[in-house]
């Protein structure tokens, strides 16, 4: 009896634990700010059952700077002065990739550049890679978004399709799918996957 006992103090233990973080992620998905981004899958299948699309995120980096200003290019005035937004890489040898934190404004997903003496914010890993426009940067850390097991791969596209992704962006670390969508000539088409 006294097994019997033990056993639904842990199972109640347990519940808890995992009720507690569904429910936070509850809230942030009701609460944070939410944005679409255009993504990119590099890894579709998964050894456990089921499959999930490793997507690489694009974030708008235009109101943030590259760690040395050399290594971009900024557009220039017709009086041959420079535009103080936008800007591209230049650097051919390797891309650049910088910590920066994450926010929404006017539904886009931008990235804020956290300068290196800043210690104590952690942020996320962007890279800017050569050729890229500021508004083109990419998150490294992958998002994963779990499909059914015998659903379509929306990754598969056809000429002219893009396929963008509905995150929320919590307070700390990386941001949180919640949808995908495919794009061709200007009209978005929700995917559900049943």
């Amino acid at each position: 009896m006294k097994l019997a006992k033990t056993s639904i103090v842990l199972l109640v233990i347990q519940l808890a634990l995992v009720s507690s973080i569904a429910a936070k992620y509850l809230y942030q998905r009701a609460t944070c700010p939410r944005a679409w981004t255009h993504a990119e899958a590099y890894d579709p299948n998964m050894v456990m059952r089921g499959r999930y699309l490793s997507l690489r995120l694009t974030v708008d980096g235009c109101q943030s700077t590259l760690p040395s200003a050399l290594r971009a290019t900024f557009p220039r005035n017709a009086d041959g002065t420079t535009r103080a937004t936008g800007y591209t890489v230049n650097d051919d040898q390797y891309p650049i990739t910088f910590r920066a934190n994450l926010k929404v404004e006017k539904n886009k997903l931008l990235a804020i550049r956290i300068p290196e003496a800043d210690l104590r914010s952690k942020g996320v890993n962007v890279t800017a890679l050569s050729g890229s426009s500021c508004d083109n940067l990419r998150l490294d850390e992958p998002v994963d978004f779990y499909i059914a097991e015998h659903a379509a791969d929306p990754t598969r596209l056809r000429q002219g399709q893009e396929l963008w992704i509905e995150v929320t962006v919590p307070p700390k670390g990386p941001p949180r799918p919640l949808q995908l969508a495919l794009k061709q000539d200007g009209v978005w088409k929700p995917l559900a996957f049943q």
